[in-house]
């Protein structure tokens, strides 16, 4: 069954950390629509390899418009975190049990959402403190997958396991 994730991003994303899960969900049937501050605006990855056009801006969405989220790594999660909008919107998904697969340094909006406490996850090596100190419970493996909803991976070398769990909890 096809699922519209919503994907919260801005420029210096990690660009193989939205591409290829972005390309694994499509190829599986699922529709992605790209969040940022604004509609319109071209957001390009810190490695320049992608330059996307954002579909929607933040105050046009609302959880309930979606069936899942998708945090891609890099700069981004650090830049958005500091944006209660998306903060509140990343809060909401949490509490909704809608699956969120979030890669890299995309734990980063869940720990400034403080939804984190008792959750398994894991995350780049720079947060792995941040998230021990948010109250998860942090496993240094490729990928976690904590309460059937949130799934969570280090790196890019990480990907191919990363899309395999999302694939499966958006079944």
């Amino acid at each position: 069954m096809s699922k519209k994730i919503a994907v919260v991003l801005t420029d210096l994303f990690e660009d193989s950390e939205y591409t290829k899960p972005a390309q694994a969900f499509k190829d599986a049937g699922h529709t992605l629509v790209t969040i940022e501050k604004e509609k319109g605006k071209q957001v390009t990855g810190k490695n320049k390899e992608e330059t996307l056009t954002i579909d929607k801006g933040i105050d046009e969405v609302s959880v309930s418009d979606f069936d899942a989220l998708f945090i891609p790594g890099g700069f981004s999660p650090d830049i958005l975190r500091a944006d209660d909008r998306f903060v509140a919107f990343t809060k909401e998904f949490a509490e909704s049990k809608k699956p969120i697969m979030a890669i890299c340094h995309g734990p980063q909006l869940l720990i400034t959402a403080e939804v984190l406490e008792g959750r398994d996850v894991t995350g780049f090596k720079s947060i792995q403190v941040d998230l021990k100190n948010a109250g998860a419970n942090l496993h240094d493996k490729e990928v976690v997958v904590c309460g059937g909803n949130l799934v969570t991976s280090r790196k890019p070398d990480d990907i191919p396991a990363f899309n395999e769990e999302s694939l499966k909890v958006l079944s």
